[in-house]
């Protein structure tokens, strides 16, 4: 569920890296003995120019666009962006303005603003001649494709709700989801299309399957989307028919996402119009506080060139990237499947400016033997979440790129963006997921629920704003051990500091318990990602007898480096207390295995010890 949020911050901020505000000294190493925050560079020392409160007073004030009311939302007052749009129809109503701008790219297909508006226009129609309307379920098992922001669009400018669903998940989990949503359509790609074919029958409240990228007319109750709408291709030559008009208030239902837990089913976060749109303000007052932060002046938004290689069924994704870009007018690549040497082409024949996902995608572009061979200089911000990441990798992605590194916190119960960490702020605390954004608040609560921690102490953070979602999609029970008077207890273990950064530790579900003493995964997996050779590290808890469990490691290596499993272990022993040393440490060849949401499957991880759990 934690998401890597920070992506869309880049959109907004204008500023060129490649003249940064401070100047270039040489790097300072982090200290041998320590992975405390500490710059990561020389920062001008008259840097910050405002503190967090001035620069909130300042962009907030009355009339300012990050002016704040207080509405009542489910029933709870709430602060909320008083200039964000209403709805997600009146978004895509006013990004036609962006006309011949492109706004995605993919292989060799190109889609313009305008013709991404006849699309939706079109679909939307064709939706509802279907029989869909408000409150309805529509659900989308696609790769990212062009076709799926229009989808999207056309689904909640009309009032229906989409189910976006994990385009990775087998049939039977596919099956789950759109059953358990009650979606009335489905929309597929070819690949999902085949993965479903022999569902369909199961699929209880399912009138129509609409399939794209088909080489053929399906049968049955399946239609080819291309019949509809045409191919991405044909969109601009779409007769202008407009939007339909539908009442859609901000607290409207828009989407149910379901979450990535590893345990039981999935339970979908049923977001609103309102949850969206929060994020396009929310990662402009991002960008423009590292400006204010910086003493510049804020420059005015300018459309950005984002290559996407996190899946749009994520809420990084969509929320905190598809909708800050379309309000922007910026051109969203896409991958058809993450590869390297593939990104870096793309990079630099579309003129990149932002991309990330996942540390390991930076440590990727940062390691790859041949980076040289492309210009890659159009980068201006890499930004990830989802994993925890290695100081040394913030510094690498400035001093490598020239570009600005990003962060922070978020999860799909939020609608990802809640903190967000960029530039200098990230440079010097290089550990921390940043301060929450104007509207959100945060506190740390003891494990039970009822007492709010001092400033420092760790407990499970609970977050509020108009980013949480209503709640799991009928599951009741559910919602009201998650969703308290509008805070949504996050399961992380945080703390926050004197100034309101925040520092996630670990899941609670994965503190590891050595003899009753406490492990916070994160702790030691920062040490590991410290060493040099180490790019992926993770923590785990192996049963004990005696003890109850103990921690053991699973690393990957950077290309060219080597390390003993003894030599690791020293590396942690000379940072941290000696019961917090991982007992074993496993070499993994390739990157450890994620889900989608960019989070490490701890529980496949462990298989990597049984003979040490068997003794």
């Amino acid at each position: 569920m934690r998401d890597s949020i920070a992506l869309s911050a880049g959109v907004i901020n204008s500023k060129p890296v490649t003249q940064p505000a401070f100047a270039p000294k040489p790097y300072i190493q982090l200290e041998s003995n320590t992975v405390a925050d500490e710059p990561l560079i020389p920062l001008d020392p008259a840097w910050p120019h405002l503190s967090l409160e001035q620069v909130r007073a300042a962009l907030c004030a009355p009339g300012q666009m990050f002016e704040m009311e207080t509405v009542a939302v489910n029933g709870v007052p709430t602060r909320v962006w008083k200039n964000a749009p209403a709805n997600l129809q009146l978004m895509i109503q006013l990004a036609r303005g962006f006309g011949t701008q492109p706004f995605a790219v993919y292989e060799e297909e190109r889609v313009s603003y305008e013709a991404l508006y006849r699309a939706v226009a079109a679909l939307a129609r064709r939706l509802q001649a279907m029989g869909v309307g408000k409150g309805d379920r529509v659900a989308l098992a696609m790769r990212n494709l062009p076709e799926w922001p229009v989808i999207f669009f056309a689904t909640v400018s009309i009032g229906a709700i989409l189910v976006p669903l994990n385009a990775w998940w087998a049939s039977g989990e596919l099956e789950y989801g759109i059953n358990d949503s009650g979606a009335r359509l489905l929309f597929v790609d070819a690949e999902r299309h085949r993965r479903l074919a022999d569902c369909y029958d199961r699929l209880n409240g399912v009138e129509r399957v609409v399939a794209s990228r088909l080489s053929e007319e399906p049968g049955g109750k399946a239609v080819s989307l291309e019949s509809l709408i045409g191919a991405a291709g044909d969109w601009n030559g779409l007769a202008d028919e407009g939007l339909p008009e539908v009442a859609i208030a901000p607290d409207d239902d828009a989407t149910i996402f379901y979450t990535s837990g590893t345990t039981g089913s999935p339970k979908g976060a049923l977001g609103t119009h309102r949850n969206l749109a929060t994020n396009i303000l929310s990662s402009a007052y991002t960008a423009t506080r590292a400006v204010l932060r910086r003493g510049e002046p804020v420059p005015p938004p300018s459309p950005k060139v984002a290559l996407l290689v996190i899946p749009l069924f994520h809420v990084t994704a969509c929320s905190a990237m598809m909708t800050v870009a379309i309000a922007t007018g910026s051109t969203l690549v896409f991958m058809r499947k993450w590869e390297p040497e593939a990104a870096m082409q793309l990079i630099e024949r579309e003129r990149v400016t932002l991309t990330g996902g996942v540390p390991t995608i930076a440590w990727q572009l940062i390691e790859h033997p041949a980076r040289a061979r492309y210009d890659l200089s159009s980068l201006e911000a890499i930004s990830y979440g989802g994993a925890p990441s290695a100081p040394e990798l913030v510094k690498r992605i400035h001093q490598e790129f020239g570009a600005l590194p990003g962060n922070g916190w978020g999860m799909t119960e939020t609608m990802a963006t809640v903190t967000q960490h960029m530039a200098e702020d990230y440079l010097n605390r290089p550990t921390s997921a940043g301060p929450p954004v104007a509207t959100a608040d945060l506190k740390i609560m003891d494990l039970d629920g009822t007492r709010e921690l001092p400033v420092g102490e760790v407990g499970e953070l609970w977050a509020r704003g108009p980013m949480v979602v209503k709640g799991y999609w009928n599951k009741p029970e559910a919602t009201a051990a998650t969703f308290v008077d509008g805070w949504v207890r996050t399961g992380d273990l945080a703390r926050l500091d004197e100034e309101g950064f925040l520092y996630i530790v670990d899941r609670a579900k994965d503190m590891i318990i050595r003899g009753g003493e406490n492990i916070y995964s994160s702790e030691v997996e920062d040490v590991l990602y410290a060493h040099p050779a180490v790019t992926d590290a993770a923590l785990v808890g192996i049963p004990h007898r005696s003890l109850g469990e103990e921690p053991a490691a699973v690393v990957h290596l950077a290309p060219g480096h080597q390390v003993s499993e003894a030599e690791l272990q020293d590396w942690v022993r000379a940072r941290l207390a000696g019961f917090k040393v991982p007992v074993a440490i496993r070499f993994s060849d390739t990157v450890l295995p994620r889900n989608a949401n960019g989070k490490i499957l701890k529980t496949e991880l462990k298989t990597m010890f049984a003979d040490r759990i068997a003794a």
